[in-house]
This record gives structure tokens, sequence and C-alpha cells, in this order.
């Protein structure tokens, strides 16, 4: 197996989802073993989505993630990159605000936004400093951030089991339920190479993000983030 390069451009990640979108949400639940649902609902509760709010789901896809949200009766705006994803979402849910954007240069004023989410997207994006200054432009005096992303297993013996399933099972898993499954090789190396918890609040902070902190999900497989634009 070639290792997957890291440098992508843009164009080139968002031509990868676009080649996945169809069958992305099924192949999610697939690797994950179910776990995706468990961590969707984590995310909608740090969140904490209010009737009348303004809600930027960003890195949305086919908009999955964005519909607990909107449930709370919240005003919620999938954003993506891949015109795929968002061409599949709005053929499912065709009532949601579905948007193109780049999350370096988010097409949208400041102080827009109540709460800014996104999950599992981050490692995608080139700059993610960029990335996270413009999640705090986009947010309202008193909002929150919320980051849903992969991250490293608190406890030694699991990490290296984990690494062992990302780079030996997921290849094969992806071939057999995925329309690209080059997309997941590039995704498991991806995960390999992202910062660790304390990192990723670090970078948070310097973005202007107040109050940082996280908590693990399943072991720290995943990490949720969460801070606060001061008033």
């Amino acid at each position: 197996m070639t290792r997957a390069s890291l440098d992508k451009q843009p164009h080139e990640v968002a031509s990868m989802f676009d080649d996945v979108a169809e069958r992305y949400d099924l192949t999610n639940d697939v690797l994950s073993l179910g776990q995706a649902r468990l961590w969707r609902k984590e995310v909608a509760k740090a969140v904490d989505a209010r009737p009348a709010q303004k809600v930027l789901d960003l890195a949305a896809g086919t908009a999955t993630s964005s519909l607990p949200f909107s449930r709370t009766g919240a005003y919620v705006v999938p954003c993506d990159f891949s015109l795929g994803m968002l061409q599949v979402g709005k053929k499912r849910h065709p009532w949601m605000p579905f948007t193109a954007g780049d999350a370096t240069r988010l097409p949208f004023k400041d102080d827009t936004f109540d709460a800014v989410t996104i999950s599992f997207g981050l490692r995608n994006v080139q700059d993610t400093d960029a990335a996270l200054r413009e999640l705090y432009r986009v947010t309202k005096p008193g909002g929150r951030v919320v980051i849903c992303e992969f991250s490293h297993p608190t406890w030694a013996p699991f990490r290296t089991v984990y690494t062992e399933y990302l780079m030996r099972a997921l290849p094969p898993v992806a071939r057999a339920v995925s329309s690209n499954p080059d997309a997941y090789v590039y995704l498991a190396e991806s995960i390999r190479a992202w910062p660790d918890q304390p990192a990723l609040a670090e970078r948070l902070r310097k973005a202007g993000w107040s109050k940082v902190a996280w908590r693990n999900l399943t072991g720290g497989i995943v990490a949720l983030h969460r801070g606060f634009k001061q008033d």
C-alpha cells in the first residue's frame, strides 16, 4: 500500500469527497463500528442548539451532522467545499440552506452565528489555524465552537491496536463498502498525523478562543473540543 499524500490541495480533497459522497454516511457507520452515531449525539449535546439560534455546521457533507441541530428549532447552515456532498445532501434534505464554502475564507459576515461546529473535517483543511480564525470571526460575541475530530487514544496499548486497525483493517474494509477506497487510505494517514488533544486546544487559544476544554470519546479515538468567543 502506498502512503497517502497529506499535502493535498483543497481542490484535490474536494474532488476526493465528491467521489465518495453517495455512500459516505454508510461507509462511516461501517468503519467506525457504529460509533459515528454516538459521536454525533455527543456533538449535538455539546453544541446545545436552541430555537431561533443560528448554527454553522462546517464540513457538513450531506448534512447528516446538521439534522440534530435542526430538530431543536435552530436555523442551521450546512457548509462544505465538496459540491458532490452538497448535491447529495440537497437531494435528501431539500429544505436546508446548503452553502458551498472554503473553511479558510467563509462566505459569511462577522458575528453571524451563535454556535459554529465542525465534525471530522478540520483535518482536511489545508490551513487549520486560518480555519479556526475564520470560525472565530463569524461567531457572535459570547458564542461557542465545538470541534469533533479524531484524536489520540489515551491508553498506550489501545493506541497501538487502534493504529494497526487504521492502517491494516481500514483500507480493505473501505474497498468493500466505498466507491473510492483511496480516499479512506488518505483519511487513515491524516488521522495518524493529526495533533493530540492538548496541541489542538493550544491552537484554538491562539486563534482567539477562550475557556478552551476538551473531553475524550471512545478512549480518545475522538475528542470534543469547545471554546467561547468573549463578549
